[in-house]
């Protein structure tokens, strides 16, 4: 497709891990155009495509859009760190690539909400649509997709340990989280091709680059969506640093795959939001819509870090900069194994409590390694040999929102997901904390355990452990539900993704989800992409 061109059949805002669909499954009629606008930079960092390299994409301004929320008031008034992928492949370029789906019932309960085709059965076929699963096809799994899902690599001794020591508590042992059930405890399937990260550009954008009827903007920021009227004609964007406007125009739709921040953002900053947030920055309505920006859903996570005196676990110290490293860039490399494809968050686990035994509410991730405050405070993992069990609570009552800083579409959005404000999560938190120390406590892992650095053997009481949740507590990285889907009030598109009130305007990616679901988060947004595609194709067809 020519560079000049300026008008497309669609127009995707969003190159992230539901954009890469989009963009692979319209542009396969060669009848049809499509470009795609992503805020980022090509995914070309090595760091991306190396497993373990997620731990310094943390620190990147470059891939990652490094968002603040606003102060939290339930959480000692800090700002929290909310990494999100600014490159082609959006999160699923930067995150631990674990798959998990979430449980049936949450698809079942979309379904009940009265969004018609959400239901599990119907999603369960996207899942195998897109899935290239390692282990074989089966009821749950397929085979003749293009995301790679795979078995670890590598896996740290204490990994398994942990999974041994879960059981050793009475919990089940679970080989496939993507399966019958969500429950237990085991090693995590990954997001992986031959040890090398599939994100979802991998999967879904790589393999189609040359289609003459698809362009690939990179580095270009959408600044609004265009209008006549009620119905989105095209979108204007920044073209790197210093470059000027530009416009595409979109003959058939403009397709909002910005994630749970970016596409709230733009269509209020385009004049299509609540009155009263549009207002507060001189924006003028031209649709009034309240629900969109709220619904913000995330989970949160408390950790439990303890020394270990056996020293398995990984530590950037001496030795692992002047041995272990040089052996496992070698390993990699050559042989596509060893400790650079690991994606630190190994093993894990699903917990359900006793009043609702058939679905999961708490999630483990297990790391053989100190990790603090996102990896952004290294000290620690350089001084100690230890292991991080990260927990967090899977179906929050806190909700938050959305909103702008300004009408400068170079700003950040305004981010508030009102953590904790549901007395119901601290409640979650605390016992998440405890099920997270008898775990930690129990044989065989516990053999390896010199002291427990936090909470700390003096955090012992609710009151105590509630103090640490509140000054320690951090995201697990998965917004959702700031579009979300339905047909209420609050609700900013239907069931088939279209944005209530307005002609040729979608939003496809995870701020849909009127529920956040029970697990890591962009599996699910790679099926609602499938979902959504197809009803795109089937809607242009009458």
């Amino acid at each position: 497709m020519s560079a000049q061109q300026k008008t497309f059949d669609y127009v995707i805002v969003g190159g992230g891990s539901a954009g890469c669909v989009l963009a692979n499954r319209l542009s396969a009629d060669p009848n049809v155009s499509v470009c795609m606008l992503e805020a980022g930079p090509g995914d070309w960092n090595p760091l991306i495509h190396i497993p373990i390299g997620i731990i310094g994409l943390m620190w990147s301004k470059m891939f990652n859009w490094a968002y603040y929320t606003a102060p939290q008031k339930h959480l000692d008034n800090r700002q929290m760190f909310w990494p999100r992928g600014k490159t082609l492949g959006g999160s699923s370029a930067i995150n631990a690539q674990c798959y998990t789906r979430g449980n049936a019932w949450d698809y079942d309960h979309w379904a009940e909400l009265g969004n018609r085709g959400w239901g599990y059965r119907e999603m369960l076929g996207y899942f195998r649509k897109s899935e290239r699963f390692e282990n074989g096809e089966n009821e749950y799994h397929g085979q003749s997709g293009s995301y790679a899902v795979s078995n670890l690599r590598h896996v740290n001794p204490l990994s398994r340990k942990f999974v041994d020591a879960a059981v050793a508590c009475g919990y089940e042992r679970n080989d496939d989280f993507g399966g019958a059930t969500e429950q237990g405890f085991g090693l995590y399937n990954v997001a992986q091709d031959n040890g090398r990260r599939c994100s979802n550009a991998d999967a879904f954008l790589h393999p189609v680059a040359d289609r003459k009827n698809l362009t690939v903007i990179t580095r270009a920021r959408a600044k609004r969506i265009l209008l006549e009227g009620k119905r989105a004609t095209g979108v204007t964007y920044k073209k790197g640093w210093f470059g000027g406007g530009h416009a595409v125009a979109a003959k058939r739709e403009v397709l909002l795959c910005g994630g749970a921040i970016n596409s709230p953002q733009l269509l209020m900053l385009s004049g299509i939001g609540p009155q009263s947030e549009l207002d507060a920055h001189s924006i003028p309505v031209l649709h009034a819509l309240e629900g969109v920006g709220k619904n913000l859903q995330d989970h949160l996570d408390v950790s439990i870090i303890d020394i270990e005196k056996t020293k398995l676990s990984l530590r950037l110290g001496p030795k692992f900069l002047l041995i272990d490293a040089p052996k496992a860039v070698w390993d990699y490399f050559v042989h596509g194994r060893g400790q650079l494809t690991s994606n630190v968050a190994e093993s894990g686990g699903f917990v359900a409590n006793d009043e609702a035994p058939e679905l999961a509410d708490m999630q483990l991730h297990f790391i053989a390694t100190i990790e603090q405050d996102h990896g952004h405070n290294l000290w620690n993992t350089i001084k100690h040999h230890g292991y991080t069990l990260r927990i967090c609570d899977l179906r929050p009552k806190s909700r938050g929102f959305v909103g702008l800083r300004s009408a400068d579409p170079m700003a950040d959005a305004f981010i508030d997901p009102n953590y904790l404000s549901a007395p119901e999560d601290m409640a979650q938190l605390v016992r998440a904390v405890k099920i997270g120390r008898r775990i930690m406590g129990a044989e065989p892992l516990a053999a390896h355990r010199e002291r427990e650095m936090e909470p700390g053997e003096d955090v012992q009481d609710d009151a105590a452990i509630q103090r640490f949740i509140r000054a320690r507590a951090e995201t697990i990285y998965h917004p959702v539900g700031t579009c979300k889907m339905g047909h209420d009030d609050q609700a900013v598109v239907d069931d088939r993704l279209r944005v209530h009130g307005m002609q040729g305007l979608r939003v496809v990616d995870a701020s849909i989800m009127p529920t956040l679901v029970g697990g890591n988060t962009n599996a699910p947004t790679t099926a609602i992409a499938e979902k959504g595609a197809e009803m795109i194709l089937e809607d242009a067809m009458g």
